[in-house]
């Protein structure tokens, strides 16, 4: 084909314009996988796994679908409140809503929030724990009562003969209530209340034990490295009381103590109602991103064997357990973040 002057000029025209567009046409063509140009910020909070399910929905939504994602620092109060009032962070992937309940109920009913999915299926475990193998021996041991009934098999080593219950590190609320629930099953005469200095006291110990094969009786919650790294069965207490346990944990109250479970906090995925209106592609891939206790459990070892932050910890995950996360997302999304991943 013979073209004149103006007609090569034209097609080199047209040529360029369309070089210089491919980096605009590629973010369009991102925005609509995305199905928004907004930017996705999403909230890390300060404990381990919220911080790491930030990481891992950041790099699922970035490298997978093309969003524009930011991590925000962010923390229960601070985030919710910022949320509610401004619309941003747009998620908090691991929201603990009980320390928010009536302003994060409120918020919801007025539309400004919106809950995608539990970000833990079978909700936070709080509670009393001994070693696997501690019940192994004394198959008997499935409850509170029965622990308690039988200090010699759980000896303080300053005082071998009493038991030792290790409790929270000073000034943590998890500290009130062990200690109301020491007293309500009067253990004074037979057990000590053992509180270590700090959270790092308390994981030393537990993994002291654990690694001598020695029977152990500790508080703890989870998700966390600890319950997922070590074999532990934790203990029946009974039914929850809620008004039980608010004046367990409240200084003020003149109540005696009362013997209740600890309660399972509900942990959602928490976002600014504008994501399920604007972005419905991020708000059901939100939908679908729930792991349970154990799970998140056992993506904590990694950081924890290794001293990985949040960003490695999550990268650890989504290379080593594609059998649950690819199941969250279609395969061609997939793909694109394990090609990301190399």
């Amino acid at each position: 084909m013979i073209l004149k002057s103006g007609g090569i000029a034209a097609a080199m025209a047209v040529a360029f314009l369309s070089a210089g567009s491919l980096p605009a046409l590629a973010q369009d063509a991102d925005a609509a996988q995305c199905g928004t140009d907004r930017t996705i910020d999403i909230a890390e909070m300060t404990w381990p796994s919220a911080a790491a399910l930030a990481h891992i929905h950041a790099t699922i939504l970035e490298k997978g679908y093309g969003c524009d994602v930011e991590i925000v620092a962010g923390d229960t109060v601070p985030t919710s409140s910022s949320m509610m009032s401004r619309g941003t962070p747009a998620v908090a992937p691991e929201l603990w809503t009980s320390a928010i309940e009536d302003a994060w109920a409120d918020a919801i009913a007025e539309g400004t929030v919106v809950e995608l999915s539990d970000a833990i299926t079978d909700g936070t475990v709080e509670g009393w724990f001994i070693p696997e193998y501690t019940q192994e021996a004394n198959p008997e041991l499935t409850s509170a009562k029965a622990v308690i009934a039988h200090p010699e098999l759980f000896p303080d080593p300053e005082e071998p003969d009493q038991g030792r219950l290790y409790s929270c590190p000073p000034g943590w609320a998890c500290e009130l209530s062990t200690s109301a629930l020491f007293e309500a099953f009067d253990m004074e005469e037979n057990w000590n209340l053992f509180s270590p200095g700090s959270g790092g006291a308390l994981d030393a110990s537990i993994a002291r034990a654990f690694t001598r094969e020695e029977p152990i009786l500790f508080y703890y919650w989870g998700p966390t490295a600890i319950l997922g790294k070590y074999p532990a069965v934790q203990l029946d207490i009974g039914e929850t009381d809620m008004d039980v346990y608010q004046c367990n944990t409240d200084p003020e109250c003149d109540e005696p103590a009362g013997v209740t479970a600890y309660p399972s906090s509900p942990a959602v995925v928490g976002a600014a109602a504008w994501i399920q209106e604007e972005a419905p592609v991020v708000a059901q891939y939100f939908s679908k991103v729930g792991l349970t206790n154990a799970q998140i459990s056992e993506l904590l070892v990694y950081g924890d064997e290794n001293q990985a932050d949040a960003e490695a910890t999550a990268e650890n995950f989504l290379k080593t357990k594609q059998d649950v996360w690819t199941q969250w997302v279609p395969a061609e999304v997939a793909d694109k973040v394990l090609a990301a991943l190399g």
